[in-house]
């Protein structure tokens, strides 16, 4: 089971704004390139920019989403004028490159970022940048299975302070069956959207956050 993070129509716009949104903040701002992506990354712009919201993933251009994620972080210094170049710098590939990846996964910026630094994505761009993008895909998918060993089922499970048992419970889904995805015996992805349903409202989280390796 597959869940894009938004419609496809908004893919080229949302790629060119969070390509001109690091370039910007980057290469005219001067600002380094990790810490600003956290900034992003925390910021409500960051969530809003994950789900669709068109106001950010096509209503405003690249500089003005870099100004509204320094504004919800309270940054005070002077910034230049918006520049959008045609030229298209390594910054910018690893935003545009940033972009698919989220909606290829439905992950939140947090997520990828904590597993992948932007500081990673930017090196990868002299291999990956003429590559199909999906080559860019598997190696951060790689990267984030590495980084997150445990599954996703397993993580929300011990936030909510459950034992296997009480989540077979209260979701009513089997033990067994929990047992298997938490070992990763059994693919959660391919399961019945209905189980995928009950646990994620036994857990308090969204479905596509089980879905995450």
């Amino acid at each position: 089971m597959k869940i894009l993070a938004y419609d496809e129509i908004y893919l080229d716009s949302a790629q060119n704004i969070l390509g001109h949104m690091f370039d910007f903040a980057i290469n005219e701002a001067n600002l380094d390139g990790d810490k600003y992506a956290m900034m992003f990354a925390v910021s409500p712009i960051s969530k809003q920019f994950a789900i669709g919201n068109p106001a950010y993933v096509a209503g405003c251009t690249g500089p003005e989403l870099a100004r509204k994620v320094l504004d919800s972080a309270g940054y005070q210094a002077e910034l230049p004028e918006d520049v959008m170049y045609e030229d298209k710098t390594p910054q910018y590939w690893a935003g545009w490159a940033l972009a698919f990846y989220q909606w290829q996964t439905s992950y939140s910026f947090m997520h990828i970022l904590k597993a992948v630094p932007f500081s990673y994505i930017l090196k990868m761009y002299s291999i990956y940048h003429e590559m199909d993008i999906m080559k860019f895909v598997e190696t951060m998918d790689q990267r984030i299975s590495s980084f997150y060993n445990e599954t996703a089922l397993k993580r929300f499970r011990l936030l909510a302070g459950l034992s296997q048992s009480k989540l077979a419970a209260s979701a009513d889904v089997p033990l067994r069956q929990i047992q298997l995805f938490e070992q990763g015996k059994r693919d959660i992805t391919k399961t019945q959207a209905s189980t995928i349903y009950k646990l994620s409202k036994a857990l308090g989280c969204s479905m596509e956050s089980l879905l995450q390796p």
